[in-house]
């Protein structure tokens, strides 16, 4: 701007001395007039529009930012009919959400029919009644692409399957298990989980088939992992994964302290390997669908889930992070975002916070919301997604209403708030 106003008085500069040699000192009153009325109006017109675009728009710098929402059939009856998940998007298409990242792998079921799945479960779709007759992802892709939202499918169970599935009944031979030769996991108190043996070539290749599967058969936009997609450290005792380290440490046994940071490392490392295959199959099947991860912070996932995502990252095996900060201590949220290996990962990929809206028993005041989201943006992130959708405005201490309210003041005022531009 000042390069360009000094051009301009330079330029009109010489034109006054040509005026006043032709018609004398009395006429330099008139052109000093006009000169000044020129360069007023000329550096007004290169100012307007930006400052009319942010009185008008004051949110115009966050417009491509992610606004993204998990969809689960946990606690919540989002994607039990086509009505509940057609209201739904909709509502959140005029809340200004972009981004949807409905769950795909639950409950050691598909949400979407599956020939893989059939072959090992016996099951081609979650049998819940809710979902059949119907492809909720499908109607999840047509519907949230009509309204401008990016789909990106969460295998939100990974690795971990409920002990009396089908799954963990038909196939004891790949669950991982612990020192004492146990397997039960219990999630939350109230769930027995099982873990699938990351290592396990049968495994892997179960898993890589599903996730081909799904990048093959559908216009997606991305796929999403999760740190189920490693498993409890306390695990890793099975017959295969001790005879493999066997082989490798000269026959040692695994060091019985599941913490050992060695034997943690030793772990991880075959979970990164068998990701950076994953990754080329999924490339191999569809190119344009990102690779995306949400993890929690890189030194739970890696101790507790074996999950190396900062190494992952560094190899180029994520597309996107949706760094999990679950926190309801302002300073440990700002503690964990500011961690160097995020602002790495930020410096390289589209790096986006997850935000806690809320759980079924624990609700969030939006305020708090609101703090996270504008700590997040001030940080320039890439953007928020929030778990989950049910507690978006239905497991709330306001009503549903002033949280419709507050999250349409929270993505207000921008022409353009899809996310269609957010990746090349």
């Amino acid at each position: 701007m000042k390069q360009r106003i000094s051009n301009l008085y330079n330029t009109y500069a010489n034109k006054l001395v040509e005026f006043s040699r032709l018609y004398g000192r009395p006429s330099w009153i008139i052109f000093l007039f006009i000169f000044a009325f020129i360069l007023v109006m000329t550096s007004s017109s290169w100012s307007y529009p930006n400052s009319m675009n942010q009185a008008q728009n004051p949110n115009c710098g966050i417009a491509q930012e992610r606004r993204g929402v998990w969809l689960t059939n946990i606690d919540s009856e989002v994607l039990f009919s086509s009505k509940n998940t057609t209201n739904a998007i909709a509502t959140l298409a005029e809340l200004n959400f972009n981004t949807l990242y409905p769950t795909v792998w639950n409950w050691g079921y598909t949400l979407y029919p599956s020939s893989v799945a059939a072959k090992t479960t016996g099951y081609r779709l979650d049998p819940t009644p809710g979902l059949q007759n119907r492809d909720v992802l499908q109607e999840i892709i047509q519907q949230g692409h009509e309204e401008g939202m990016k789909v990106i499918p969460w295998f939100e169970f990974g690795f971990m399957a409920p002990a009396d599935s089908t799954l963990a009944k038909n196939h004891p031979e790949w669950l991982t298990k612990r020192e004492d030769g146990t397997t039960i996991w219990w999630e939350g108190k109230v769930h027995q989980r099982v873990w699938l043996n990351a290592l396990h070539p049968e495994v892997q290749k179960f898993i890589t088939d599903l996730v081909v599967e799904l990048v093959s058969n559908y216009k997606i936009d991305g796929i999403q992992f999760d740190d189920h997609f490693g498993y409890p450290s306390e695990l890793g005792y099975d017959d295969y994964t001790v005879a493999l380290y066997q082989k490798e440490h000269q026959g040692k046994l695994p060091p019985k302290d599941y913490k050992d940071q060695e034997w943690v490392r030793w772990r991880a490392s075959k979970i990164t390997a068998y990701m950076e295959q994953l990754f080329h199959a999924i490339k191999k099947a569809n190119p344009q669908a990102i690779v995306s991860l949400s993890p929690n912070p890189q030194g739970f996932s890696l101790k507790s889930f074996l999950l190396d995502w900062q190494t992952w990252e560094r190899k180029g095996l994520i597309e996107e992070l949706v760094l999990q900060v679950y926190r309801s201590s302002h300073s440990s949220f700002m503690r964990e975002i500011s961690q160097p290996e995020v602002i790495a990962a930020k410096n390289h990929i589209p790096v986006s916070i997850g935000v806690l809206s809320g759980l079924k028993g624990r609700p969030v005041m939006f305020g708090r919301i609101r703090q996270q989201v504008n700590s997040v943006r001030e940080q320039d992130f890439a953007g928020v997604a929030f778990f989950f959708y049910e507690s978006l405005w239905n497991l709330a201490i306001e009503s549903p209403q002033q949280r419709k309210t507050a999250w349409m003041s929270l993505f207000s005022d921008c022409p353009d708030n899809k996310a269609t531009n957010l990746y090349p």
